[in-house]
């Protein structure tokens, strides 16, 4: 969406005639982006009023939108002070300051303008949508009041009065001002979207005052009339209203809903909720009525799918048996991402697992056999082997996943599902390198696919391949982007930044991971500062409800799983650079791979070429003045490539505090952001909060690993604090630490009685060992329990696995090798414990085997011959 600005107000002050004539001129000049010519009349302007503060902030703002930001500015500070008492130049100030993102400074900008000129209606538009990113709701009302009184021939100017009333919570007011609003409309056409929109709006008003009646009666008399064009929302809002009005009608809307689309599970539990029934609590009612649309609507799958969670014992398996041997049958590749959220009950799991193993027997081909002499189609085998490899997978029996998928690719070579479950597989049994072939292999079936193109590029990068990974994403990206990453950086991939992110913490590359990590934070300040545009779009279209959702939406913008789990990355870096700063010194060369070197070059002799070809035009062009709009907007600038002034930070804690602190409110239920928060608040001294966030976790789980570790570093570090807390917060923080650990057990007793109850989870005893470290036990005896970890009783995953290994080469363990040599003969199929001169030859027989798979961009215009034979595959009954 374009942004645009409109000029100020015009003013004559201090003008004669003449300039004053040229200074209106000026003004169109600038709104018509004529910048040039703009530039020119201010020019002739102050050469007879040198000190004319509006012009001079003019001429300050098209230099701005000129590219010439520094000198602009500068014009701009200059014209203020010459006319303190003009709207004009505190509009221009306001104007730079937003483009800027500092938003609550142009609003103050703008409140000082107003001061001057109450009535400007720019002015006042412009403060309403920074009250409402700023979200100052009850400044909000006061401003679209006065925008009503001022224009109340507008529609907007009503609707938007109505959803600021509506944002501040008076949702009475709000009424009042959409029904005086319909008063003033005469001769609505039928079809108007914007009248839809907003009698949709009332009635969401209305719901939410939980005047139900009235909401009812408005949608029946607007959807007689046609006024209200979405009949999906009005057969939706309908049958929600009849139900909070225990109506008799409300299950025959429920049912008209479910009619009409058979697949949506919100309509069957807004049935189910119309009859007083909880699918937890009233299983069997609710079982004879799914049952009942299982037959009215054969090819549903919704209810039969919702039967399978609520069914239990014999009745699941009778009900388990056709559901998949439907979707084998059809060939649904998600089958058993579907009902994998049923392995939480055993007995179903074993279910499943004995039904599909009957499936797959039954439709076994038999070799002696005429391939037209089955009864069943071929795809049924195919795919009861590949559902069984997933679950297998799913169990961590890789060994049987692994043979399962061998005979699927035997029977058909040319699937691209069975390579990615094997390169899963093998990512989960520890063979990075192995996974990162099979998901080539992968690829190379259907080079056109993205998906599959951007699936072997992430398994690269697990792989540790990272320059491999940047060549693949290259295929897909802008052949004149200075690299993949700087396209798909711009692009605001997440999956990218935070992929290629961990590849470099493995690496120990930390300035890198931290470059990526906060190019994530990045990408979230973009979404929130996007929506600016649509606090005045929104209205003008009236698309009013999906505006309010937006907002809803932004409100909890960073809950989303990629910046809590970048912020969590990035404050675990920052904290362990706080409390090893050689970590920072290490990575004084900037690190990088090959590939990011080659595109730094590239990206520099590009600069160097555009900066050469400038220099060029404005020698042959005398005129250094152009009408190329480069707007308001800061551009991104990026003076740290190497993320060293990042990890070099003089405050690493105030920056890690800063990407946590919206998880406090946005992400409660995350443990592991308590733990972070913990981590950065203590070491800040911020004791009150460091134990607030113990107490937090605490609740969410008492048994935690890391919450144990965390329990007996605070009260080793209540124990070498100099001076008592101040009051308030060191009375308390005693005290709260005191109800999570009590004073009459000591840290040691405390520590074994944990191991004790859980000696077979791995995760404890390392959790144990770390917390046996603290408490200064010689290292001898805490490489000794962490070996317990080995033992055959103990749960031990790869990602725990590493996480141990970590922990030893960080306490400098000479024991590294052995517990590598033990965990590699525990986990038969990993490369992840190999010795450095065996991961040396598996990476080189990887990097040399996707030498010669190729890597050509592919043509979007041909289909690659080898899958022709896919293609005919997929017509005859396969769904890949």
């Amino acid at each position: 969406m374009s942004k645009k600005t409109v000029a100020p107000k015009e003013s004559n002050r201090y003008l004669s005639s003449k300039e004053s004539s040229l200074f209106k001129e000026l003004l169109s000049l600038y709104e018509a982006k004529q910048l040039k010519k703009g530039l020119k009349a201010a020019d002739q302007i102050l050469k007879k009023y040198p000190e004319h503060g509006e012009t001079l902030c003019m001429k300050g703002l098209v230099l701005v939108h000129m590219g010439r930001r520094e000198e602009g500015i500068e014009l701009v500070r200059k014209g203020i002070r010459m006319d303190l008492t003009s709207h004009i130049v505190w509009h221009v100030f306001g104007l730079i300051q937003k483009g800027e993102k500092k938003y609550e400074d142009a609003l103050k900008s703008y409140t000082q303008a107003l001061r001057f000129d109450k009535e400007n209606m720019n002015l006042l538009r412009d403060v309403a949508q920074l009250q409402t990113q700023l979200r100052l709701y009850d400044s909000l009302v006061e401003t679209r009041y006065m925008l009503l009184r001022l224009r109340p021939t507008a529609r907007q100017n009503w609707i938007a009065l109505a959803v600021a009333y509506h944002l501040s919570g008076n949702l009475a007011e709000a009424t009042k001002v959409l029904v005086e609003y319909e008063k003033t409309l005469k001769n609505v056409p039928h079809y108007d979207v914007e009248h839809s929109e907003t009698l949709l709006y009332h009635v969401r008003v209305l719901e939410e005052l939980e005047q139900y009646t009235e909401a009812l009666a408005l949608l029946d008399v607007s959807a007689k009339d046609r006024a209200i064009v979405d009949k999906t929302a009005i057969m939706e809002i309908r049958a929600r209203l009849l139900s909070k009005l225990r109506s008799a009608e409300a299950e025959h809307a429920w049912k008209v809903l479910i009619e009409h689309n058979p697949e949506c599970y919100d309509y069957y539990k807004g049935y189910m909720s119309n009859q007083g029934l909880n699918l937890d609590e009233n299983p069997s009612e609710a079982l004879v009525i799914l049952r009942e649309f299982s037959t009215q609507l054969p090819k549903a799958n919704v209810p039969r799918r919702l039967s399978l969670s609520l069914a239990s014992n014999e009745e699941f398996q009778a009900l388990a048996q056709p559901y998949l041997l439907s979707g084998l049958k059809k060939g649904i590749p998600s089958l058993f991402v579907d009902v994998k959220s049923l392995y939480v009950d055993h007995a179903k799991l074993r279910s499943l697992q004995d039904i599909a193993e009957s499936i797959r027997k039954d439709t076994t081909p038999d070799p002696s056999s005429a391939p037209s002499s089955t009864s069943t189609e071929p795809t049924t085998y195919l795919w009861s082997l590949y559902f069984l490899a997933q679950h297998y997978s799913y169990l961590s029996e890789y060994s049987k996943a692994m043979e399962l998928l061998d005979l699927a690719i035997a029977h058909t070579p040319t699937l691209p599902e069975l390579y990615t479950c094997r390169a899963r597989t093998l990512k989960r049994a520890g063979d990075f390198f192995g996974a990162s072939c099979a998901m080539e292999d992968a690829r190379l079936l259907d080079g056109q696919d993205r998906f599959l193109n951007t699936k072997s590029a992430k398994y690269r990068m697990r792989a540790g391949l990272i320059d491999e990974a940047s060549t693949l994403l290259g295929l897909f990206t802008k052949k004149d982007a200075p690299s993949p990453g700087a396209d798909l950086e711009e692009m605001q991939s997440l999956f990218y930044l935070l992929e290629e992110g961990d590849a470099h913490q493995r690496a120990g590359r930390l300035n890198l991971a931290l470059k990526k990590y906060t190019a994530v934070q990045r990408v979230f300040d973009d979404y929130e500062d996007d929506q600016y545009d649509f606090h005045g779009y929104s209205l003008r279209k009236f698309t009013i409800n999906v505006y309010l959702n937006m907002l809803d939406w932004e409100d909890h913008l960073r809950s989303h799983p990629s910046y809590i789990k970048a912020a969590l990355a990035a404050s675990r870096i920052y904290v362990d650079v706080f409390d090893d700063p050689k970590l920072a010194s290490n990575n004084v060369d900037g690190g990088g791979t090959d590939a990011e070197k080659k595109a730094k070059k590239k990206a520099k002799k590009a600069q160097k070429e555009k900066e050469d070809a400038a220099k060029k035009a404005a020698a042959t062009a005398p005129t250094t003045s152009t009408n190329e709009d480069k707007g308001l907007d800061v551009p991104y600038k990026d003076d740290d490539p190497d993320g060293m002034k990042l990890l070099s930070s003089p405050e690493p804690l105030t920056l890690a505090a800063k990407l946590l602190q919206p998880l406090t409110t946005l992400a409660p239920n995350n443990i592991d952001v308590w733990i972070s928060i913990y981590d950065v608040a203590i070491r800040r001294g911020k004791h009150l909060q460091a134990v607030q966030a113990l107490a937090r976790a605490r609740a969410l789980n008492p048994e935690h690993p890391e919450l144990h570790v965390r329990i007996i570093h605070a009260k080793l570090s209540a124990s070498t604090i100099p001076e008592p807390i101040p009051s308030p917060s060191g009375p308390v923080f005693t005290e709260t630490l005191d109800k999570i650990l009590p004073e009459d057990i000591s840290l040691a007793t405390f520590n074994s009685q944990y191991l004790q109850n859980h000696l077979t989870s791995a995760k404890a005893v390392l959790a144990a060992a770390q917390a046996s470290r603290m408490l200064g036990t010689p290292l001898q005896e805490v490489e000794d329990l962490v070996f317990t970890a080995l033992r055959d009783e103990v749960l031990l995953d790869i990602k725990t696995a590493l996480e141990i290994s970590g922990f030893l080469k960080k306490i400098k363990s000479l024991r590294v090798d052995e517990l590598h040599k033990a965990l590699d003969a525990k986990f038969i199929m990993s490369t992840a414990f190999k010795t450095p001169e065996e991961l040396a030859k598996i990476r080189e027989a990887v990097l040399t085997t996707n030498a010669s798979s190729g890597n050509d961009r592919p043509d979007n215009d041909t289909i690659p011959v080898e899958n022709e034979t896919e293609l005919g595959r997929v017509e005859a009954g396969g769904s890949a």
